[in-house]
């Protein structure tokens, strides 16, 4: 716990300084693919410094996450082995196992979902790739782009209307809004199913 808590310290350091940007597109890219802390904890810091140029800050988080997520599918795809210790390294011994039962029950929403919310993303982006025959790399970058587009805006769009304030409410509540907000899209989705049969 404290070696996690002093990469999330040592992330936090980039927002004070010029290359806070830079910082943000590489921790972004590589938490689509091993490392263990989330973007959003520099994103949420370098909009709250500089609240007008959060979306911009928003799609250099979305950029970096998505090709992370491409070099998280390829690593699953051409190097499969390499991708199952990811995996367990990331979420333990049946990591592989869950994601599996996912892709088999949802599909490209497997991604999405693990995209939007709190869920660890870099798993399902090697498990993508180990698993290229059920999702093509054309779905997995179009669903990866809306569903990490739309969780870094959704951050950065928060604090540009609502300011510094609002970072405690996110920092607090995020993934519990981040999982109502799946459970309802797929509430949306079962209800239209039903209408539509």
């Amino acid at each position: 716990m404290g070696r996690v808590r002093g990469l999330y310290d040592w992330v936090l350091s980039w927002a004070e300084g010029p290359h806070g940007a830079r910082a943000l597109f590489v921790l972004a890219f590589a938490e689509s693919s091993f490392f263990p802390i989330p973007p959003d904890v520099l994103l949420i810091a370098l909009c709250v410094g500089a609240p007008k140029r959060s979306l911009w800050f928003a799609g250099v988080c979305a950029l970096g996450s998505l090709l992370g997520g491409i070099a998280g599918y390829g690593i699953g795809m051409f190097a499969a082995d390499l991708g199952r210790w990811l995996i367990q390294q990331a979420a333990g011994a049946g990591g592989l196992d869950l994601a599996t039962q996912a892709f088999d029950e949802y599909g490209a929403w497997a991604v999405a979902i693990a995209a939007f919310t709190p869920l660890p993303y870099k798993v399902m982006t090697v498990a993508s790739g180990i698993f290229h025959e059920q999702i093509s790399l054309g779905v997995f970058v179009g669903v990866s782009a809306l569903a990490r587009s739309a969780r870094f805006v959704l951050v950065a769009g928060l604090i540009r209307a609502f300011g510094a304030p609002v970072r405690g409410l996110i920092d607090r509540w995020f993934n519990v809004l981040s999982i109502a907000f799946v459970v309802l899209l797929i509430a949306g989705f079962v209800l239209l199913k039903g209408f539509l049969q």
